[in-house]
């Protein structure tokens, strides 16, 4: 396996769109890492400047120490999984496998015997290691979605490259075939300490996968982190509104001090901020964000509450184990977790509580954190 860096590498086609801006990236052998980010945001051309499908307007690339910006796909030691398992339809699973080792021998199936029995080798080993051994025989017809894709991993395999490189591989899958690829891949990773740059657009798979989870907009690194800590400490609203679901709430408003106490203002509406008075005193008087997830939101039925902050409870959602509550206090509206039943009927008022020792506070011109909350961990 081997280290891939990224030097300062740019992008730029020629109709002036700029896809990668100034990266760098340090991966380390036998590391997985995860580019995430919305449509758009240049993860898909970082990892095609990796394979040498791309080349890069500016910077260097290095792959096991050796810079590669001029060198072709087939001199990186690369192999590349994509969205769709692009299989050959005419051949089965063990010509599909064994397909590029072939090329590489001068086309199927003229090769020393040697060289045979060593392809056969490879081939049955990956087929082995994806449980494929059974279906050898089939063709790409007669396989599932998730055989398929399966199938298109180890053509990748079999190759024993360097670095694999994955391009939404799991994202034409059911949910639940998604759940089992996703759960193979981490497996196989484990098993073969593999240097792997994974590409999706799904942060739950980026936070689920990863060793560490890149996020990308506008070609631009946005935080470069372990799952947990981009999930528990967001360097900007951009970062923590993509990171986690139900979508974080943002509440935004000045910071005022009222009677000696620390609030959060918008119109008439005042949010008492007692838990992070000391922390937040320096940014009194600033436009600001709090930033707080639906899992850090409580409510209760106003006959058993004692808080006084009382909100309308607007909607009440199902989703499988638990509901979703939207809620308006005020000028703002929040998203509260809830697991079990709502406590609080749609159009009742129901006291709320919010965990603002795990609140952050961002600045609402820049959106850049000021003050992160503490995790759960």
């Amino acid at each position: 396996m081997a280290q891939v860096v990224l030097e300062c590498v740019s992008k730029t086609y020629p109709n002036g769109v700029r896809a990668v801006c100034d990266l760098s990236l340090t991966i380390a052998d036998g590391e997985l890492i995860v580019l995430v980010g919305p449509s758009g945001c240049g993860k898909t051309t970082t990892l095609r400047l990796i394979a040498g499908l791309e080349t890069p307007t500016s910077g260097i690339i290095r792959i096991d120490g050796r810079v590669v910006n001029g060198e072709p796909p087939h001199r990186r030691d690369v192999a590349m999984v994509f969205q769709r398992p692009a299989l050959y339809p005419h051949l089965n699973v063990r010509q599909n496998l064994g397909f590029g080792l072939a090329l590489r021998d001068g086309g199927w199936p003229w090769a020393s015997r040697a060289r045979l029995a060593e392809r056969r080798e490879r081939v049955a080993r990956t087929a082995q290691l994806l449980e494929l051994s059974d279906l050898l025989d089939r063709r790409p017809n007669e396989l599932s979605g998730g055989q398929q894709q399966r199938a298109a991993l180890g053509r990748a395999l079999v190759h024993e490259p360097a670095v694999f490189l994955l391009d939404e591989p799991l994202s034409n899958l059911d949910a639940r075939l998604r759940m089992e690829m996703r759960r193979e891949l981490l497996l196989l990773h484990r098993r073969l300490a593999a240097t792997m740059v994974y590409v999706t657009h799904d942060q739950e798979e980026a936070l689920t996968l990863g060793d560490r989870v890149v996020l990308l907009d506008k070609g631009v690194v946005q935080q470069a982190d372990r799952p947990q800590a981009i999930y528990d400490r967001p360097i900007s609203r951009q970062v923590a509104g993509f990171v986690g679901w139900p979508p974080m709430n943002f509440m935004e408003g000045r910071l005022v001090e009222v009677e000696g106490r620390l609030s959060l203002k918008r119109g008439m509406w005042l949010l008492p901020l007692a838990d992070r008075q000391e922390e937040w005193q320096a940014f009194v008087g600033r436009e600001v964000v709090l930033g707080i997830r639906p899992e850090q939101v409580r409510i209760s039925a106003m006959a058993s509450a004692r808080s006084s902050l009382l909100a309308e409870v607007r909607l009440v959602e199902r989703v499988g184990s638990f509901r979703l509550a939207t809620l308006r206090y005020g000028e703002w509206i929040v998203t509260a977790r809830l697991e079990g039943t709502s406590p609080a009927p749609e159009g009742s008022l129901a006291a709320v509580e919010f965990a603002l020792v795990q609140a952050h506070l961002f600045d609402a011109e820049t959106g850049r954190v000021l003050s992160s909350g503490r995790s759960d961990e």
